[in-house]
């Protein structure tokens, strides 16, 4: 059997370095696209729990990192921060449930200047479809905005199984529970600290 000739190293090599350009080319044309797209998607994942009508800084770029045991993790976590005027006006940080039925229920919260809840969603969970589709839904989440610890009084923030104002799933308890505590945790963390999180970040 006779084999094809190969071709020789330097056009091989020339082969090489023009689908190298190629690709370069490529990503240089469509790199701002990409990059638009990303920060468009990041924008839409904040505009779940904070609306776009409370600010007109960029939240993307007015982040800070903290780490307190109160959201429930060692690790730091990203805090978005929203002024409107120039004035401090939300902001949107995340955090973990750790006693849900399956595990820990990562949650996105935003939370405005006055402590008021502008929006709770559901990041990660572990738990089973019936009782994760009330979490991914949004319906039972959704009651949280409007809602501070002067509304209902931090006592009473409970499912109603334990004598608080908020229901729980039917015929479960335990992951509104842990939902409902760990809103009430990062609450009163926020009232804590409320002027430090919106300080200058220092040079």
């Amino acid at each position: 059997m006779v084999e094809a000739p190969r071709p020789p190293v330097p056009a091989l090599a020339l082969a090489l370095l023009a689908s190298a350009a190629l690709i370069a080319g490529a990503w240089w044309l469509t790199r701002d696209r990409i990059a638009a797209a990303a920060r468009a998607e990041r924008l839409a994942a904040l505009a779940e729990v904070l609306p776009p009508t409370l600010y007109d800084n960029d939240p993307l770029a007015d982040r800070i990192e903290v780490r307190d045991r109160a959201l429930g993790s060692d690790a730091a976590v990203p805090v978005y921060r929203a002024r409107l005027h120039g004035r401090p006006a939300a902001l949107v940080l995340e955090a973990i449930a750790p006693n849900g039925y399956n595990g820990p229920i990562r949650l996105r919260i935003g939370i405005a200047w006055d402590g008021t809840l502008t929006g709770v969603r559901v990041l990660e969970h572990r738990e089973t479809p019936g009782l994760g589709g009330q979490l991914d839904s949004g319906g039972w989440l959704a009651r949280f905005a409007g809602r501070s610890l002067h509304d209902p009084p931090e006592a009473r923030w409970k499912v109603r199984k334990d004598g608080g104002d908020f229901d729980q799933f039917s015929g479960a308890t335990v992951t509104p529970r842990a939902v409902v505590e760990e809103v009430r945790k990062v609450l009163a963390w926020y009232a804590a600290n409320r002027a430090a999180l919106f300080a200058p970040a220092p040079p």
